[in-house]
């Protein structure tokens, strides 16, 4: 009786779980690997002693994650900004977006959606300033909490934390949907009419293009060079519908009706900063699987 209790008290914690690990991570299966860790140590653990299960297990999660970021660093493993890198991307979440309307569970999984970009400056953050800044700017922890973890003081904390904010700030999107959709619009349509310069004043001087082929990541940098790299989508063949990636505007790409690629778009004071291309055929047909298409690669 009480292995049944404290399973569904666990299931109930589970989505905020996987959020607090996945940002500190930025890997699902990582996230999920922490989160199983989490229960079996409360399942070791004397849980009729515990007064706040949810605190307790976000103070379990989040050690367990600062320890695999920890060994991570110490072994050197490539960050997203180092790429290529033999990962890939991760996974995109991604809603078609044809009506703009979403019912109650999509909304759900886009506010527990995180943008590459984000992913992309987390990841060059220390283990300690990762902790302090998703914690709590993302979690609303108290420092003295996140200060115990550290085995630090709630004023250094606070320091790596506001560290954190520094790099963090100005890379998040500042634009609402609509005008998201409006510069990612107009970006296709210089593409298909191959008009360069429109192309380049859409796009950030020092926007990156990350494209995922499944071989590794290519990076393209700078806004002539990713001008130059978007006319291909041009083609006749292919068609792009709106879609909400990781809870940011872009679009699904298709090829005589089969799901071919998939783009996301940060944008930041009405121009382009951040593009993430998935072409790689196991995301592809997951996505595909997930919106109820057929993949180009199947």
């Amino acid at each position: 009786m009480q292995q049944e209790w404290l399973a569904e008290r666990f299931e109930h914690e589970r989505r905020h779980l996987f959020g607090v690990a996945y940002r500190m991570l930025g890997s699902t299966t990582e996230a999920e690997d922490a989160v199983q860790e989490a229960w079996l140590r409360l399942t070791r653990s004397e849980a009729d002693e515990i007064d706040n299960l949810g605190g307790w297990l976000t103070t379990v999660v989040a050690r367990v994650s600062l320890n695999m970021l920890r060994t991570r660093k110490s072994r050197g493993e490539v960050s997203l900004e180092a790429g290529p890198f033999e990962a890939g991307l991760p996974a995109p979440t991604v809603v078609l977006d044809d009506t703009g309307e979403h019912d109650p569970v999509e909304r759900a999984v886009l506010a527990d959606s995180v943008s590459i970009a984000l992913l992309v400056v987390l990841d060059q953050l220390s283990p300690d300033e990762r902790l302090a800044f998703v914690l709590h700017d993302l979690f609303a922890v108290p420092f003295d909490e996140i200060a115990a973890m550290l085995d630090r003081s709630s004023d250094s904390t606070r320091q790596l934390a506001s560290r954190a904010r520094r790099r963090v700030h100005g890379r998040a999107p500042s634009d609402g949907m609509s005008a998201q959709r409006e510069v990612v619009d107009a970006f296709f349509a210089a593409a298909r009419d191959g008009d360069l310069a429109r192309l380049v004043g859409a796009l950030h001087p020092d926007v990156v293009l990350r494209a995922d082929s499944g071989a590794g990541v290519t990076t393209y940098r700078g806004a002539e060079t990713v001008a130059g790299n978007a006319t291909r989508y041009a083609h006749p063949e292919r068609v792009t519908r709106p879609a909400l990636v990781n809870g940011l505007a872009g679009v699904v790409v298709t090829v005589r009706g089969k799901l071919a690629s998939v783009m996301g778009f940060t944008v930041v004071e009405g121009r382009i900063t951040e593009i993430e291309a998935y072409a790689a055929p196991d995301r592809i047909a997951a996505v595909a699987a997930g919106l109820g298409l057929e993949s180009a690669h199947s």
